[in-house]
C-alpha cells in the first residue's frame, strides 16, 4: 500500500479529521538512519504526526517542525513536514536499545524520557510561530494531544502507531488526528469520546489492514463522515551540495580557513537523510572567497 493522508470532516463540520498510512516512509527512515526498533517506533510516530500537521497548513511553502528533547537515551527527535505531503526527520541517537515496557511493548516513553515538545510553524511571516509544552508521557501521541489543547486551544485526539516485524523491518505505521471545532455540541463530543474510548490501540487497527478511510469510518461513520481530500505522502529531503555550501559559508571565514589549513577533503552529512557531501580543499578555497564577498 502506498503511503497517503486523508482529510475529512464529520457532524456537519463540527469535527475535523486526518488519518495516514506511513509504513513505506517509516521503513525508508529506518533503512537510511539504521534505527533500532524503539527508535524506529519513536521516529515513525513523529513522522506520521508531522505529515498530518503539515497537511493542516494552507500555504504551498508552509513548513512545520516538531522537536522533542528528552532526558532518555534517544536524546531527541526532529521532524519537518510541508503542506504537500513530504516529511523528513531523524533521531539524535538512532542506535539505542532498551528493554520493553511493562506491557511487553517497545518503550518509546522510556527512550524519550522527561522533556519538552516544540512545534515551529513557518508560515512565510517575519517570525515563525512557536509553541512549546512539557512532555506528559514521552509516548508522542499523548504529548501532541496535550500540545493541541494547551498551545492551540483545540481539543484533539491523537493516535500514532508503528508495528515492527521480527526482522526489525516496519510491518505497519500510521495514525489519526481528530479535532473538535469550537461550536461542537455536547452530544457530538460525548459520542466521539465514547467511540475513541472503545479503541484498544491504533496498532491493532493498522494490523487488521484497516486503511485510513476505514479507521475514520469506524470512529466517525455514525456522525456523517465526509472525506474531503486524499494526498500522497513520502519521506523526502531537499538537501543538496549547494545548500550544504551555504551552510559552510555561514560558519564564518575563520573556521573555513582552518579547514583549508588542514589540507584534507571534508565530509558533511545531512542529519535528515544521511547523505554525504565531500568538499575538496580547492572547493573550500572557492567557498572562502564567496564568504569574503558575502
Amino acid at each position: 500500500m502506498t503511503d497517503y493522508i486523508i482529510r475529512a470532516n464529520a457532524a456537519q463540520s463540527q469535527i475535523l479529521a486526518f488519518a495516514a498510512t506511513t509504513r513505506e516512509l517509516v521503513e525508508h527512515a529506518r533503512h537510511i538512519h539504521g534505527t533500532s526498533p524503539v527508535a524506529t517506533a519513536a521516529l515513525g510516530r513523529l513522522l506520521t504526526a508531522g505529515l498530518m500537521m503539515g497537511n493542516m497548513m494552507k500555504g504551498e511553502k508552509d513548513l512545520v517542525t516538531l522537536q522533542i528533547k528528552g532526558s532518555g537515551p534517544i536524546g531527541g527527535l526532529t521532524v519537518t513536514a510541508d503542506s504537500k505531503g513530504t516529511v523528513k526527520g531523524y533521531a539524535h541517537h538512532p542506535e539505542i536499545i532498551i528493554p520493553a515496557n511493562d506491557k511487553g511493548k517497545l518503550d518509546v516513553g522510556g527512550a524519550i524520557g522527561a522533556g519538552v515538545l516544540t512545534v515551529i510553524k513557518d508560515l512565510g511571516l517575519r517570525e515563525p510561530y512557536t509553541g512549546q509544552t512539557h512532555l506528559v508521557s514521552g509516548e508522542i501521541a499523548e504529548d501532541l494531544t496535550y500540545y493541541f489543547v494547551t498551545s492551540e486551544q483545540v481539543p484533539s485526539s491523537v493516535a500514532l502507531g508503528v508495528l515492527m516485524n521480527k526482522d526489525n523491518t516496519v510491518r505497519r505505521a500510521g495514525g489519526f488526528i481528530i479535532q473538535l471545532m469550537p461550536f461542537a455540541s455536547e452530544e457530538v463530543i460525548d459520542h466521539l469520546e465514547k467511540k475513541i474510548g472503545e479503541i484498544d490501540s491504533i496498532t491493532k487497527l493498522l494490523d487488521k489492514e484497516m486503511t485510513p478511510e476505514m479507521i475514520l469510518e469506524y470512529i466517525l461513520g455514525e456522525l456523517g463522515l465526509e472525506i474531503t481530500g486524499k494526498f500522497p505522502a513520502s519521506f523526502e529531503c531537499n538537501c543538496s551540495k549547494k545548500r550544504v555550501e551555504k551552510a559552510i559559508i555561514s560558519i564564518g571565514q575563520k573556521d573555513i580557513q582552518e579547514m583549508i589549513d588542514d589540507n584534507e577533503t571534508i565530509e558533511v552529512n545531512c542529519h535528515f537523510c544521511s547523505k554525504h557531501y565531500n568538499f575538496t580543499v580547492e572547493e573550500l578555497k572557492d567557498i572562502l572567497s564567496k564568504a569574503a564577498r558575502s
